[in-house]
């Protein structure tokens, strides 16, 4: 009778980011000058990647991927981020809400995944030079592409699933900007240990041990390094690497914050997620294209 007598919940209400009251016009600009920014970046690197013939090596094909899946991440809360402050409306439909959890965990761990897969082109790049187009074929460069997007949809339909089977009966007040699985999960009228726990081992143990491979792969690479002969091989060879380290740790450096120093204030956390989610994706071409411009990416093989 208890549950009889309860609402079940259609739509939720985003309360904003913390302590920005007041603060919504900057904001506004603050965000659409990023989202601006990262889709021109991108659609840039994506359509210059496509035109030139020369750029058709895994490691372009790869950056490819990169920049679709920046433009699809950026576009997954920022739009209706951008809308509610301009409307002053903070709600979002029951399927808004299901739609911006499973497409943020399905892009975000697809990046993850791509991240390692780049990593070990980089390392057949540098520790087997002479078998690296018998080894990154596009047989293989496809399979692992495609291996990337097709586990990442099944992690997430598994989150989303667990998540909005629960039943919500109010309050539908989400504490942040966007759908987050936890600030959704504990407004739900049920017990949520479980799916708190497999949530946090699958956003911890996912990026953990794709950092884990990186990691791997990079030793061997400056293994390799160091024995070269060459100074100008070993130039070459390392900034192959940099601008891949710089964007991984652009991506794992906000998720090891705010998993490794739980006890962070709300205001500092909140910043750096947002970090996380909206600024690495606009500067992930900046990078690229840099050292494109000072000559650092490497001749298409």
């Amino acid at each position: 009778m208890e549950m009889e007598n309860r609402t079940v919940v259609s739509e939720f209400i985003l309360l904003g980011i913390p302590n920005t009251e007041g603060h919504d016009t900057i904001l506004f600009i603050g965000f659409l000058a990023f989202y601006l920014c990262t889709l021109l970046g991108n659609l840039l690197i994506f359509s210059a990647i496509l035109a030139d013939s020369h750029l058709h090596t895994p490691m372009y094909f790869f950056l490819c991927n990169l920049s679709v899946l920046d433009i699809g991440f950026a576009s997954i809360n920022t739009p209706k981020f951008l809308v509610s402050l301009w409307t002053k409306s903070r709600t979002i439909s029951f399927g808004g809400c299901t739609s911006q959890v499973f497409f943020f965990h399905f892009i975000a761990s697809t990046e993850c995944l791509i991240y390692t897969v780049m990593a070990f082109d980089r390392y057949v790049a540098i520790c087997h030079p002479l078998r690296y187009l018998i080894i990154m074929n596009w047989r293989v460069c496809a399979i692992l592409a495609a291996g990337t997007w097709v586990t990442s949809s099944f992690h997430a339909t598994i989150l989303t699933s667990l998540t909005f089977t629960l039943p919500y009966c109010g309050p539908n007040v989400v504490d942040y900007f966007v759908c987050d699985i936890f600030a959704v999960a504990k407004l739900a009228c049920a017990d949520t240990y479980i799916i708190e726990t497999v949530t946090f081992t699958n956003t911890g143990v996912v990026p953990m041990t794709c950092f884990f491979l990186i990691l791997v792969s990079y030793v061997r690479v400056f293994y390799s390094i160091l024995k070269m002969n060459s100074s100008e091989g070993r130039r070459k060879a390392a900034s192959t690497c940099a601008s891949h380290l710089t964007v991984v740790m652009l991506f794992f450096g906000p998720c090891a914050v705010i998993y490794t120093q739980p006890q962070l204030s709300n205001v500092v956390a909140t910043a750096v997620q947002i970090f996380g989610d909206v600024a690495t994706h606009m500067l992930n071409p900046v990078i690229y294209t840099l050292r494109k411009l000072t000559g650092g990416l490497v001749t298409a093989r």
